[in-house]
């Protein structure tokens, strides 16, 4: 099963970028992997940057692909749920594992109804900070479905 993740705007932080690089390596020694960034709308209302940032996301989602979208009213799951979550996609025979970071203002309404809702905590983190503490959680998941002592 190959990973997408999806993100509107650069990573810009130095640090950021760093652990971005440090887990992306991680997790590609368990799937493949595959980061994209998404090119954020500037000087638009709220909802219309929505619309245009998820009209772009929804072109890097093929059909037959899990969505998992970021988002705070998403459902909050442990490690190990997530782990579940990704392994039973795997065995299920999931092509492609698409996660999507949205812009400042998240997900359209109609694209929040596309895929499955996860959210990460109930405290608010920066979309930069978000980026690492996903790629974190895919490589921790993988190292539970195989057992590593990584989790404990």
């Amino acid at each position: 099963m190959k990973i997408k993740v999806l993100w509107v705007g650069k990573s810009r932080d130095p640090w950021v970028k760093d652990a971005i690089d440090e887990y992306a390596g991680r997790i590609r020694r368990y799937s493949p992997l595959e980061l994209v960034d998404i090119r954020d709308e500037k000087g638009a209302a709220a909802e219309d940057m929505r619309r245009r940032e998820c009209e772009r996301l929804e072109k890097q989602i093929p059909p037959g692909a899990t969505l998992v979208l970021l988002d705070e009213r998403g459902e909050q799951m442990d490690s190990p749920g997530l782990a579940s979550f990704v392994g039973r996609q795997r065995d299920s025979g999931v092509g492609e594992l698409i996660f999507a970071i949205g812009g400042a203002y998240g997900f359209s309404e109609e694209f929040r109804r596309r895929g499955k809702l996860l959210a990460l905590s109930k405290m608010t983190f920066t979309h930069q900070m978000v980026r690492a503490f996903l790629l974190e959680q895919i490589y921790r998941a993988f190292t539970i479905l195989n057992n590593e002592p990584y989790h404990h």
